[in-house]
């Protein structure tokens, strides 16, 4: 009886963890992409939206309702920065911001006000990417945080 309870629980586990994984499909697996294919106007269900320039500057709407926006100094007043590839650095391993990069997985987005850099992670494939700003990958963001690619540069950002 004990182990067809198991193997019960087990079945049940990877039926619902196959269940979640399609349905987050796109955030599972670090994406690496383009400067192009960040241009353009990102959205959130949240309402959060961040349009993406090829000057490496970018807009941002509503910046404050995501969680990360808590860690920077007055979360309502970011509209706008400078965003750029992390990169290895020349010595040792750690990465830093460096906007001749072309491509990466993960982004910084250095605001305007304040002294805040937030990391944007991205995830998916080359059809869906998605982009979660937080301070720990690990920790994601919430389901209603994660940014998906709505314009390209090439059609109007």
């Amino acid at each position: 009886m004990g182990r067809q309870l198991c193997r019960s629980i087990a079945f049940i586990g990877a039926v619902v963890a196959l269940t979640v994984s399609c349905g987050w499909a796109a955030a599972i697996h670090a994406a690496e992409i383009s400067a192009d294919q960040v241009e353009g106007r990102w959205t959130s269900e949240a309402g959060t939206s961040l349009t993406f320039h090829e000057d490496h500057t970018f807009t941002a709407d509503h910046f404050d309702k995501l969680p990360v926006a808590h860690d920077c100094e007055k979360p309502s007043a970011l509209s706008s920065g400078r965003w750029a590839f992390y990169a290895p650095a020349e010595t040792g391993q750690f990465k830093t911001a460096d906007e001749t990069a072309t491509r990466g997985t993960v982004l910084s987005l250095i605001l305007s006000i304040g002294d805040c850099e937030v990391g944007a992670y991205l995830f998916g494939d080359e059809d869906d990417f998605v982009m979660c700003p937080t301070g720990d990958a690990d920790v994601g963001c919430p389901s209603d945080g994660y940014l998906h690619r709505t314009q390209t540069a090439a059609s109007g950002s």
